[in-house]
């Protein structure tokens, strides 16, 4: 899609995530159309690309995400949030997704675009990102050496963006990804 006076005038005719000014066009942001230019980002054709195939995320390009994400455009914003949630295990971008803030109807944005699938723990309550969580069983915690206690709070957790059983949140400072057969909401 070829970019409107509006948008080069917004984007300074820049990728709106990396800063490139190669190859640049307007992508429109899911689920809308693109019909008027707030709907849209601009992106070089290594960022649209990333956005298109995110199980080949290049986390060092995708670095660029952790200013992007605080850019005054809602469009940037939903793109470069969705991006960081595709990259779970690396640590920068999930500290930038903690550090995020989206006005509601952004995230609604965010939100509206994903799978809708349903996060439940234990006893069928359904999860939300950013609910508390009570283990309710002593889990080996794989690779940090170190058990997590039943009884052991979590606080603001985030939903795993593509299995409705896997929540992840922070315990004794690690970054773990939980089973949610094995929490009841607090």
């Amino acid at each position: 899609m070829s970019l409107s006076v509006n948008l080069e005038n917004r984007s300074e005719k820049k990728c709106e995530l990396c800063g490139s000014s190669e190859s640049i066009e307007a992508l429109a942001v899911n689920p809308r159309n693109g019909d008027k230019d707030e709907d849209n980002v601009v992106v070089c054709a290594v960022c649209k690309n990333q956005i298109q195939e995110t199980d080949k995320i290049d986390g060092n390009h995708m670095r660029c995400l952790t200013e992007s994400i605080w850019s005054t455009v809602p469009a940037v914003q939903v793109v470069s949030y969705r991006l960081l949630q595709s990259m779970p295990t690396i640590e920068w971008a999930q500290d930038a997704l903690g550090n995020a803030y989206l006005t509601e109807d952004t995230l609604e944005w965010v939100q509206s675009g994903e799978s809708k699938l349903i996060h439940k723990d234990a006893n069928g309550n359904i999860l939300n990102a950013g609910d508390s969580v009570t283990l309710i069983q002593d889990l080996n915690v794989k690779g940090a050496n170190f058990t997590a206690k039943r009884g052991t709070a979590v606080r603001r957790i985030r939903l795993v963006h593509d299995n409705a059983e896997h929540i992840e949140g922070k315990i004794d400072g690690q970054h773990i990804v939980i089973l949610t057969k094995y929490v009841k909401k607090s």
